[in-house]
């Protein structure tokens, strides 16, 4: 089996050799490869299909920008991932690749009859074609017959049908300098702040650190060849403790004060992995100085069929050549507009490649390097128009025009370059502004962001001595060096390029000159969006889809904004740039999932005394992330009759709950009081120890976020609860106000939610079953009153026994370290049978406290109620100068009367139970359109009353008690009565007996 393009590889003299496949054709490849070089070291150009013409096309560029050369990869036991740059791909044996977007072969594919009509696919045909013909029964027609084509020809590649086998890790770290890109900026900035001490992670998307010098044939740096001094400083990069090297691993977003996400791709390059390894690692990394030496990124020409297979970047024909030992062609006819092709044509002839034809677009080449290539006596033609390509499934040939003489060249491969694009996407994202730079005829990074510095050709600096500079400056400014921590190295034999490069393609009529290539925009399609009205560059980007693949347009923007600019007669500064968004490249889901999977995506909690509750046929519901026992019936009960027991023997005798769901959160410290006083709306600081009281917490704008019982536990502690599926949230909140707005304050914020099993003892008997098993303090109703906190031992385990009721009824909430929580539970239930014990569920709870009416927040809140349309203006200390939202419950609108307040309903009729939701209107017959005044939020059949009760938000609702309104219900509307929104011992006699 040969490689016909493989030639002599002096960076890989002993590479072994690798068996791989594509589309089930079995090649050879080298250990090193990529699988673009492998293809091309193979003689295979054509790797994919477009997306919207479904013309052939072979690899573009080198690295992350590639566009056209997406590959679908097959890895064993159902792993199948598609969209992969086959420039990215590290080969290995037994890689399986595939074309994909292709049917029933890459060669031979149906999907390319769309090329026959271009005019039909042409720049927003989604838009107009998906709105459909109205007329003649065309819109059925065209739904039921021409929709579902287009959606199915829609997307690239297929989605894995199994699910993801691999394993994914995610860490935090920190550093003093991260630097991203380890090309020669990259090494010199790492050399310098490493050996300034400074704490380093360089990080970099290939598989080997070097950048572009990998490819460099003939530098000499500090005396010795480019690839000598890569060598010697990766040697000393790795002796020096204090720096990480972190090759295949992408640097993908930036975000504020230097917060980092890359990810590192850790096995998808071996052929048998260890089982102990994941495939990716996501690394979200604080550093505090990032050095961006990101480099640049070719720009290819736009002119006519400049897609076809064959047609490369200058730039990365010279680095297959030079780093992996690949020949892109046997004879290569260079297009530039930039004299960095002419040193790309000087080591392709060095490499044994026939290079026929420089053209050159500029009307002159004087520089260092076209002069180096006349003296190889290499033919250059200047001023040149390239006309058009002619080829099959690869370039065969390309007609130019200079002097007004066309002529046609014999190729098999066509290398252009347009000039160079600094990679500003980090900075970018990092909310920097870029700014176009006239020389280089691109935008560069414009006013420095805080503890930042871009670096060698993401900074617009070119030339390998004025990279490394800028590098090694960049390394020590970072490391906040105050010595030099050595020279910059000296570069020799590198001629410099020059020219800006930037070229305004003028397309022929009807000419497929892309400038998209993975999206299939041509210049005409941008020329179209012009006309249509398209002036911003943010639409023209949506109506033609350029630059919104999956490489992000990095080889397309540029020249998509030089054509908008040249058709709107603006400077290309003028149109500006679209959004830098991440990723930079694309990033698998399973890398964000990480171990959030499976179970661990949603995670099922279940407090210890779930176990029980299953046994005696409890009924669950899902509260937050918690199962919670709802109801338990007994033979022949529905989830109603059972309810109604469940309440009914509660408030006759004695009912437990399991209340381990609720948030539990421990504030200590000397200032515990001060942060609760600000954090909450009632008072604190005079509240006792071995007391309790009802907090209510507020946002901002002055709206009830969570309420719940607070106990102080002395001085400098509180055992705060919250609701169920608040917990995450209060901690949150609170935590965010201690580190930004109250630093100063000496608090400690711990949750506490699973140390603590909790039952739930309520009813009149609930003194006479917990009384025996107490012991350390007395509960009688003198010693301990309602809301109130003891510590003590309970069934001889340490526990914390609050009084607090939320059913209206004497009752106990017994905390127990969660391993002795069942233990407590069944110890109670056998001693409860006596007193006529029954288990409760969530939904008896919730009538009952409705019964007395208690409020859920979530149920009768929306996230803009404030304490005063609850009825709890109780709960807010008057005499407070401040705490979270104060500010906001003197706005007018706040202190409106008409404003939602909480009320009471009865129906006509006590035997119907409003629907929860349901509208409340003025009206018996309301008109269509007539503006609701309140809703209805919760709603029960009470056993108390023994009959309907609802809770309600009602416009104005407190000074409306008395009168009558309407519901809304399917079948018509119902009569209710506004009343106090307290059903059932409206004087709280039960509670403290």
């Amino acid at each position: 089996m040969t490689q016909p393009f493989r030639i002599g590889e002096p960076r890989r003299p002993a590479a072994r050799r690798v068996r791989f496949s594509f589309d089930g054709r079995s090649l050879e490849g080298q250990e090193g490869d990529t699988l673009a070089a492998a293809l091309l070291a193979n003689g295979v150009h054509m790797m994919a299909r477009s997306y919207k013409y479904h013309r052939p096309r072979g690899v573009l560029t080198a690295g992350a920008e590639e566009p056209n050369a997406l590959v679908a990869v097959s890895r064993g036991g159902g792993r199948f991932t598609p969209n992969l740059r086959a420039t990215q791909v590290g080969l290995y044996d037994g890689l399986d690749a595939r074309s994909q977007h292709c049917w029933p072969s890459l060669r031979f594919d149906i999907g390319a009859i769309n090329g026959l009509f271009p005019a039909l696919l042409s720049a927003g045909f989604y838009y107009k074609t998906f709105m459909g013909p109205r007329v003649l029964g065309g819109a059925q027609v065209w739904t039921r017959l021409f929709e579902p084509v287009i959606r199915r020809a829609a997307g690239l590649g297929s989605a894995p049908t199994e699910p993801d086998a691999d394993r994914y890790a995610q860490f935090y770290d920190h550093c003093d300098v991260l630097i991203v890109g380890a090309g020669p900026a990259g090494l010199a900035a790492a050399k310098a702040a490493g050996e300034c001490g400074a704490r380093v992670i360089l990080c970099d998307e290939q598989a080997e650190p070097g950048g572009s010098l990998l490819a460099e044939r003939s530098a000499i740096i500090d005396g010795q060849p480019a690839s000598e001094w890569l060598a010697s400083v990766l040697r000393a990069l790795r002796w020096l403790p204090n720096v990480r090297l972190m090759p295949r691993t992408q640097a993908f977003g930036a975000f504020a004060q230097n917060f980092v996400a890359l990810n590192e791709r850790v096995t998808d390059h071996l052929a048998s992995p260890s089982a102990d390894l994941p495939r990716e690692r996501l690394w979200q990394v604080r550093a505090k100085h990032v050095v961006l030496a990101a480099g640049a990124i070719e720009r290819p020409l736009v002119f006519p069929d400049n897609d076809r297979p064959g047609v490369m970047l200058a730039d990365s024909a010279r680095c297959y050549l030079n780093r992996y030992g690949v020949r892109v062609g046997a004879q290569a006819v260079i297009a530039t507009a930039h004299d960095s092709a002419y040193r790309v044509a000087l080591d392709l002839v060095a490499g044994g490649v026939e290079v026929p034809l420089i053209a050159d677009l500029r009307p002159t080449a004087n520089g260092a390097l076209p002069q180096l290539a006349r003296d190889a006596g290499l033919r250059i033609a200047t001023g040149t128009r390239i006309e058009g390509t002619r080829g099959r499934r690869r370039v065969s040939e390309v007609t130019i025009t200079a002097g007004g003489c066309s002529e046609t060249v014999a190729c098999d491969a066509l290398l252009m370059s347009g000039g160079w694009t600094p990679s500003v996407h980090l900075y970018s994202q990092a909310r920097g502004r870029p700014v176009f730079d006239a020389g280089i005829g691109a935008f560069v990074p414009g006013t420095a962001i805080a503890n930042q510095t871009s670096a060698g050709g993401c900074n617009g600096t070119f030339g390998l001595a004025n990279v490394l500079a800028e590098g090694s400056a960049a390394g020590r400014a970072a490391a906040g060096a105050t010595r030099a921590s050595g020279p910059s190295p000296a570069v020799s034999n590198a001629p410099e390029a020059a020219g800006i490069g930037l070229v305004t393609p003028e397309a022929l009529p009807g000419a497929s000159a892309f400038v998209d290539f993975q999206n299939d925009v041509c210049a005409k399609d941008i020329a179209l969006a012009v006309r249509e009205g398209m002036q911003s560059i943010e639409h023209v980007k949506r109506y033609t889809t350029t630059g919104m693949a999956t490489d992000q347009g990095k080889t397309s923007n540029l020249n998509a904004m030089a054509l908008v600019a040249d058709k709107l007669g603006r400077t290309l500064p003028a149109v500006g740039h679209t959004a830098f968004r991440q990723p930079y490249t694309p990033v698998t889901f399973g890398v964000f999932a990480g171990a959030a999977r499976g179970q661990l995506f949603d995670p099922v909690r279940r407090t210890p005394i779930h176990g029980w509750a299953e046994q005696n046929g409890a009924v669950f519901e899902d509260v937050g992330l918690w199962k919670r026992a709802w109801y338990f019936p007994k033979l022949g009960e529905d989830m109603h009759a059972a309810v109604a027991r469940e309440c009914r023997q509660t408030r006759a005798s004695v009912g437990m709950l399991d209340a381990s769901t609720l948030g539990k959160i421990e504030v200590v410290g000397p200032d515990a009081a001060a942060f609760m006083e600000r954090i909450y709306t009632n008072p604190w600081a005079k509240l006792a120890p071995g007391r309790c009281r009802y907090g209510l917490m507020l946002n901002e704008a002055g709206f009830v976020i969570d309420d719940g019982v607070v106990a102080r536990i002395g001085p400098d502690r509180f055992h705060v609860t919250t609701t169920t599926g608040g917990a995450p949230r209060v901690l949150a909140h609170m935590e965010d106000y201690l580190q930004t707005e109250f630093p100063e304050l000496q608090v400690w914020l711990t949750s506490t939610t699973e140390q603590w099993a909790v039952i739930a003892v309520q009813g009149p008997r609930a003194r006479d079953l917990v009384a025996p098993l107490i012991e350390g303090f007395d509960v009688s109703n003198e010693a301990m009153p309602h809301m109130s906190v003891r510590d003590g031992r309970f069934c001889g385990i340490p526990a914390r026994v609050m009084r607090v009721s939320f059913t209206g009824e004497l009752g106990y909430e017994i905390n127990l370290p969660s391993d002795y929580g069942r233990a407590a539970w069944e110890v109670l239930w056998e001693r409860g049978k006596a007193h006529d014990c029954v288990a409760y569920g969530t939904e008896a709870m919730h009538v009952m406290r409705a019964e007395k009416g208690y409020i859920i927040v979530g149920q009768e809140t929306d996230g803009t109620v404030t304490p005063a349309d609850l009825g709890l203006e109780w709960a807010i200390g008057k005499a407070k100068a401040d705490f979270v939202g104060k500010r906001s419950l003197v706005r007018p609108d706040m202190l409106s009367p008409d404003r939602p307040q909480l009320v009471g309903l009865l129906t006509a009729r006590p035997g119907v139970v409003i629907e929860e939701g349901a509208q409340i209107v003025t009206s018996a017959e309301p008109k269509q359109g007539e503006h609701a005044i309140g809703h209805v939020t919760s709603s029960y059949m009470s056993p108390a009353l023994g009959r309907s009760i609802a809770l309600a938000l009602v416009e104005g609702g407190r000074r409306r008690i008395g009168n009558k309104l309407f519901t809304t219900a399917p079948q018509g509307t119902i009569a209710v009565e506004l009343v106090e929104p307290v059903f059932f011992d409206k004087q709280g006699e039960r509670a403290n007996g």
